[in-house]
């Protein structure tokens, strides 16, 4: 190969450290995103923490929802609701018995008329409205090696603050201030993350405007001139064929 591109830092410092490669041959190029044209929208009714994409073992929703049972207190009775299909793969091999254990779980926990899972499918322009109407995007993703996510640059991308656990590219992108992170086996942290995002307007407002700021990079345009430029570099630099 010419070059590689990976899609983010962390991505770049494992392969880089892990592996015998050629750092010079290592681009760096973000995971682009859809920037949704609208400043504004109204955020009626209970405060919404949104959790979306294809569900499945892995997720971490049940960090949410045990987190739920203490936020119950709060004004305005926050809900969580997880959008998204179950993954094919998860589907095929095991129904939905991981969608059916989480709405369980709210039952059992007290707090089923504070979750909600919607299965329907959205295309980019009714996600973008989705996730500008939540009050935080949650990530509470099992894995700690992630090192690109697109659901991640889609929360950023829509200006809303993030909660996420502290996979890779979670501490990466919100490393200046578009979200918090919390560790993956620290409940309490998440519920006081996702607690101060809901009862502390100018944090959540603060973490909304880095968002809004990071948000340009990311756009798919931006993306794409990024990899037309590489593609250009490494035209000029390969030998003319004789």
């Amino acid at each position: 190969a010419d070059q590689v591109v990976v899609m983010s830092q962390a991505a770049n410092d494992r392969l880089c450290l892990g592996y015998d490669v050629d750092r010079r041959k290592v681009a760096v190029i973000p995971h682009g995103a859809t920037v949704p044209t609208h400043t504004q929208v109204k955020r009626a009714g209970r405060p919404t923490l949104l959790t979306w994409g294809l569900l499945g073992p892995g997720k971490g929703v049940e960090r949410v929802i045990d987190a739920m049972v203490s936020l119950r207190d709060l004004p305005g009775s926050p809900r969580y609701l997880v959008a998204g299909q179950t993954h094919p793969k998860v589907l095929a091999a095991d129904g939905e018995a991981y969608r059916d254990a989480r709405i369980e779980q709210a039952r059992r926990n007290g707090v089923a008329d504070s979750v909600c899972f919607d299965s329907g499918y959205r295309t980019v322009a009714s996600l973008n409205v989705l996730a500008g109407s939540a009050a935080a995007v949650v990530l509470p993703y099992d894995s700690e090696d992630q090192v690109t996510s697109g659901v991640l640059v889609d929360a950023i991308a829509s200006g809303r603050p993030v909660v996420a656990t502290a996979f890779p590219h979670a501490a990466e992108m919100l490393a200046s201030g578009a979200g918090m992170v919390v560790d993956h086996d620290d409940p309490d942290a998440l519920v006081e993350a996702l607690r101060r995002v809901l009862t502390e307007p100018r944090l959540a407002g603060s973490m909304a405007a880095e968002a809004r700021r990071l948000a340009p990079a990311l756009a798919w345009p931006v993306v794409a001139k990024d990899y037309l430029h590489l593609a250009q570099r490494l035209i000029a630099e390969r030998p003319a064929l004789v």
